[in-house]
C-alpha cells in the first residue's frame, strides 16, 4: 500500500506550514556550495508544493526567508534572492496551471524591488485561483510581525477606533499579515531540529510539530504523506480532555 494511500481524506490538516531546513548541510555533506543546496531545495519546494495542492491541503505556508537571514553572508543572499525571482517566475504558470493561489508575508518592503516586482506580479496573476493558496514567508519573524501587529492595534486607539477594553485575541489575530488564513494544523520542520526559530509564534498555540530528521533538498512527497499520517493518529484536544471531546 503507498503511503497517499494511507491518509484519511476526511481527516486532513486545513493548514500546514513548513520549516525548511538544511539546504547548507545538504550542499556540506556533498562538499558542494551552500547555494547548490538552495537550488536543490526549491525542487523539494516544487515537489511538496504539488503533493499538498493533489491531496487536498487548503494553506501551505513555506518558512522560505526570515529576517535574520539577512545576517547571512551577502553572495548567499544575493543567491537566495536571485532564486527566489527565478523560482516565482519559472513557476507562476505551474501555479495557474494547479489553480493555486500565491500570497506572502513579511517585511516586504525590505526586499529589492525586481523581487518585490515578480512577487506582485505572481500574487496578482494568481488571485483568482481557489484550489490552494500557497504563502511564502519572506523577510519574516514572528516577532516582527507581532510588533507590527500592536503597532497597528496601539494606532487604532489612539485614534479612538478601538478602546483598550475592546482589545482581545481576535482583535491581535486580525491585525496579524495572517489575519487571511486559519492558523496551522501542522508544522513540519526538517533536518532533525526542535525548535520553532522565530515562525508563526501567534499562530502555532494549538498547532501539531512534526520533525524529521531529512534535509530540506531531500524532502519529497512521500516525507509529506509521512508528515500527514503521522497527523492524523493524534488528538487535539485545544486545550479539552478526551472525554469532553467525545460529546462534542
Amino acid at each position: 500500500m503507498s503511503l497517499k494511500s494511507a491518509i484519511q481524506p476526511e481527516c486532513l490538516p486545513k493548514h500546514v506550514a513548513i520549516i525548511m531546513d538544511g539546504n547548507g548541510r545538504w550542499a556540506t555533506q556533498r562538499s558542494q556550495d551552500r547555494n547548490l543546496g538552495h537550488e536543490q531545495g526549491a525542487v523539494a519546494v516544487r515537489e511538496t508544493v504539488e503533493a499538498a495542492a493533489e491531496i487536498g491541503i487548503e494553506f501551505l505556508t513555506l518558512y522560505a526567508f526570515s529576517t535574520e537571514n539577512w545576517n547571512r553572508p551577502k553572495d548567499e543572499v544575493n543567491a537566495l534572492m536571485n532564486l527566489l525571482v527565478r523560482s516565482i517566475h519559472n513557476e507562476t504558470p505551474t501555479l495557474m496551471k494547479n489553480h493555486i493561489r500565491l500570497r506572502a508575508i513579511g517585511n516586504l518592503d525590505s526586499l529589492d524591488a525586481k523581487t518585490q516586482e515578480i512577487l506582485d506580479e505572481a500574487i496578482e496573476k494568481t488571485a483568482q485561483n481557489t484550489r490552494m493558496t500557497l504563502v511564502l514567508a519572506l523577510s519574516y519573524s514572528g516577532r516582527w510581525e507581532i510588533t507590527e501587529a500592536v503597532k497597528h492595534i496601539a494606532r487604532d486607539v489612539q485614534d479612538n477606533q478601538i478602546s483598550i477594553s475592546e482589545i482581545s485575541e481576535k482583535t491581535v489575530s486580525k491585525a496579524m499579515d495572517t489575519a487571511f488564513m486559519p492558523s496551522p494544523d501542522l508544522l513540519i520542520r526538517t533536518s532533525g531540529e526542535y525548535r520553532i526559530s522565530n515562525f508563526l509564534l501567534w499562530q502555532l498555540a494549538y498547532t501539531e510539530l512534526y520533525f524529521t530528521n531529512v534535509l530540506w533538498p531531500d524532502f519529497n512527497k512521500d516525507e509529506f504523506y509521512k508528515a500527514l499520517i503521522d497527523y492524523q493518529k493524534r488528538e487535539r484536544r485545544f486545550g479539552k480532555t478526551s472525554q469532553q471531546l467525545e460529546l462534542i
